[in-house]
């Protein structure tokens, strides 16, 4: 691994001051207490007390003493310690350095007196060490960020930063013996759980005889339909990976976030990258894949299942039974007119009737009702209502389960896949929703015509009051019979809320796996005890670190609540403690800020200003600025170029980025541009690694440009919703008319 991580720029700014410190940074490492002043005080002369001043502060601010010029620092430094100290004559300091000991002499001391220690130190060295080589095995972070948290370890406690060179080395190393440790452990673990198993592994790089991509290829493509034939092939595809059994390798060990980067690194490689690479790297990488594409299977199968049950099923139930209300609403409006005249008359009589004191008399009654509406009117429309409108509330509820009920057809490809898949499991909220899952096939395969299902052959506590009628009052099945195909969608929708509230889980998964399997206990946490604590500096006992933490956020909690109560009810947030003991964080809708006609103005102004030119293009010219496309080098040795490169290079970048596939950009005239080249590029140039180097051409150039810095330091990003329009089948994506359309996309 190269030591050359940083850049020049980084380098060349490593413990040194590179901009002038904030007002906030200088209260904080600049500000000279008592014994500060007690100790600047044994310097004769102000040029002596000045400079000592800025030594001792300088090396509070970057981790070290200037080895070249204890005096190369921003001049408001100098004048903030200088109005400290009642030095009037600030250039006095330029005096400092005339004596040249005096400087080194002045570090010394203030090394002793404040207890910093050298980086060479043998316990300290040891110490750290140990901290770094935890990092770099517990965080999958690159060089750079590891370069940094060693630097801010140093400064924490107070060792003295090295030589830039000297840090870069130690990192580099760290994070060399962490891959080796990995690529070890993990190829390790395969072979003793099965020595074929890399064998096989290596076997999905191959391309079948007639086939058009390798094995590995065919088991990363997602699902892109939403039926359920869509869903029994999920499931198949999740058997074709759980038949390899990468559950029974012994990787507790193994931070997850280490195996999640090598997934990631290998997944954004070319087979023939990942065929030539050497052991045990390559076996650990298609490992991590494999691993990966296992939980990603499952990830989609589920995915899957809820997109089908909210759009083929409840909402395709809920739109039909409003429709079908809403058809039945002119009748019922009809009706309810009648009954509301005949009994706005009814009600004037029996008033009349009680002011007078007199006896009712039904005919007279009758007689003022008919007026305006006839008696059969009235019978007929109190009827019409009474057969609209039932007695019970949760009508609409019963009906959308009813036309549920009519929707197993669209289910019942996938019953006997999903009921017999070994990847659910369940908490013990959710055991009686798996156990009526792992019945479902048996009530596939049931021929309910000959033999009806029972009440007694079915869970009944799995059927909530809304689904009772359809499941157990089919008026089209014999008396006392259960209806299969609805019993079998009641048993989906519970497993459909079952997974949303993590009831049932997947294993492995990434987005549906047990939250409570994530902690680690016993033996698992044991072994990865020391280098976690090292690599997140914890020196103090875990229960010691865990209490702190319990006692600031009750406090914070606290403080909180105070607020909250002093603001009164004109607070903008409020919490709620809803019935079920749940407690909601409310709060008010912030309202939208005109846009300024200026604004308007600038946006089409600099609408208008934009070219109109075409993708290709647009790439190019960048390309003229910055180079970006010069960082796609050749897998081999690097230095490989072909023959317009760059127009080959365009031609697939655009490709993927539109997700159109090789064909539209395809010029069998052109020889940049033929599928055999571009097929040869796109292998042995376009990896993760080169489009990681083009990206950070771009952003450097971008940090170039004066404008953008007034956005800041690159660090944080502003952005409302995006809608990317999906030109391929997937499904993640849908229309949304009310926005954008009938154009299948993402917002």
């Amino acid at each position: 691994m190269p030591v050359e991580f940083l850049t020049d720029e980084q380098a060349a700014s490593y413990g040194k001051f590179n901009e002038e410190p904030t007002r906030s940074e200088l209260e904080r490492f600049f500000f000279l207490d008592d014994e500060d002043r007690k100790l600047i005080a044994k310097r004769r002369g102000d040029h002596s007390r000045l400079g000592f001043a800025l030594q001792m502060c300088t090396v509070r601010y970057i981790g070290r003493f200037l080895p070249d010029d204890p005096l190369d620092v921003p001049w408001v430094v100098v004048e903030h310690l200088a109005a400290q100290l009642g030095i009037e004559d600030v250039s006095c300091v330029k005096r400092y350095t005339e004596r040249k000991p005096t400087p080194y002499e002045h570090a010394w001391e203030i090394r002793d007196a404040y207890e910093y220690r050298e980086y060479e130190d043998a316990e300290w060295s040891r110490r750290f060490r140990t901290f770094l080589h935890g990092r770099a095995w517990t965080h999958a972070e690159g060089p750079v960020a590891l370069f940094n948290q060693a630097v801010g370890r140093l400064r924490r406690h107070r060792v003295l930063l090295p030589g830039v060179s000297v840090l870069a080395r130690q990192v580099s190393e760290a994070r060399k013996v962490a891959e080796k440790r990995l690529h070890a452990t993990v190829a390790g673990a395969a072979r003793r759980a099965d020595p074929a198993l890399p064998g096989h592994l290596v076997a999905t790089l191959k391309t079948p005889e007639g086939a058009r991509f390798s094995e590995l290829e065919r088991l990363r493509r997602p699902p892109t339909r939403t039926t359920g034939t869509a869903f029994a092939r999920a499931l198949e595809r999740v058997d074709e990976i759980g038949a390899y059994r990468l559950g029974r390798l012994r990787l507790s060990q193994i931070p997850p976030n280490r195996m999640a980067a090598l997934a990631r690194y290998a997944l954004g490689s070319k087979a023939p990258l990942l065929e030539r690479a050497a052991e045990p790297k390559r076996t650990a990488m298609l490992t991590a894949v494999m691993r990966h594409l296992e939980a990603k299977a499952i990830d989609e199968a589920l995915d899957l299942f809820q997109v089908l049950m909210a759009t083929r099923l409840l909402n395709a139930a809920k739109r039909r039974t409003e429709k079908e209300r809403l058809s039945t609403l002119p009748q019922l409006e009809k009706a309810s007119r009648v009954l509301a005249r005949a009994a706005k008359v009814l009600f004037e009589e029996l008033e009349l009737v009680e002011e007078q004191d007199t006896d009712l008399d039904v005919a007279t009654l009758w007689a003022a009702v008919e007026e305006v509406a006839p008696r059969a009117a009235v019978m007929s429309a109190a009827a019409t209502v009474v057969t609209l409108v039932p007695e019970d509330e949760n009508t609409a509820d019963v009906a959308m389960r009813a036309a549920l009920a009519t929707r197993y057809a669209t289910v019942r490809p996938f019953l006997a896949l999903l009921g017999e898949s070994k990847a659910l499991d369940a908490a013990s909220a959710g055991k009686r929703v798996l156990t009526g899952v792992r019945g479902l096939p048996a009530l596939a395969r049931r021929k309910t015509g000959v033999k009806p299902l029972l009440p007694r052959e079915v869970d009944d506590k799995l059927v909530p009051p809304a689904w009772r009628k359809a499941v157990y009052a089919n008026p089209d099945l014999p008396q006392g019979a259960v209806d299969r195909d609805a019993y079998v969608v009641c048993v989906l929708e519970q497993l459909h809320r079952a997974l949303n509230n993590r009831d049932v889980f997947a294993s492995p998964s990434h987005r549906w796996s047990n939250p409570r399997a994530r902690l680690l206990e016993g033996p698992d946490w044991d072994a990865v005890e020391e280098d976690v604590l090292a690599g997140l500096s914890l020196d103090m006992p875990v229960t010691e670190h865990l209490a702190e933490l319990v006692r600031g956020l009750d406090a914070g909690w606290k403080q909180l609540a105070e607020r909250l109560q002093e603001a009164g009810p004109t607070a903008k947030v409020s919490i709620e403690v809803q019935d079920d003991g749940r407690v909601k964080l409310n709060v008010d809708k912030l309202g939208a800020l005109r846009e300024p006609k200026s604004l308007t103005w600038l946006r089409k102004r600099v609408d208008k200003m934009l070219p109109k030119i075409d993708l290709p293009d647009l790439l190019f010219e960048v390309n003229a600025w910055t180079g970006f496309l010069d960082a796609f080098v050749h897998l081999g040795d690097g230095t490989t170029r072909t023959r317009d490169l760059p127009t080959s290079m365009v031609a697939l970048l655009v490709s993927e980025a539109c997700n159109i596939g090789l064909t539209p950009v395809v010029s069998p005239g052109y020889e940049a541009l033929t599928r055999a080249r571009l097929v040869h590029v796109d292998q042995y140039y376009l990896r993760a690694d080169t489009i990681a180097a083009a990206n950070a051409r771009l952003i450097a150039a971008q940090a170039d440009i004066p404008i953008v810095q007034f956005w800041g330091e690159g660090q944080l990003a502003s952005a409302d919703g995006l809608r990317f329009q999906v030109p391929v089948r997937t499904i993640s994506a849908a229309p949304s008319p009310k926005y954008f359309g009938f154009k299948r996309g993402i917002t």
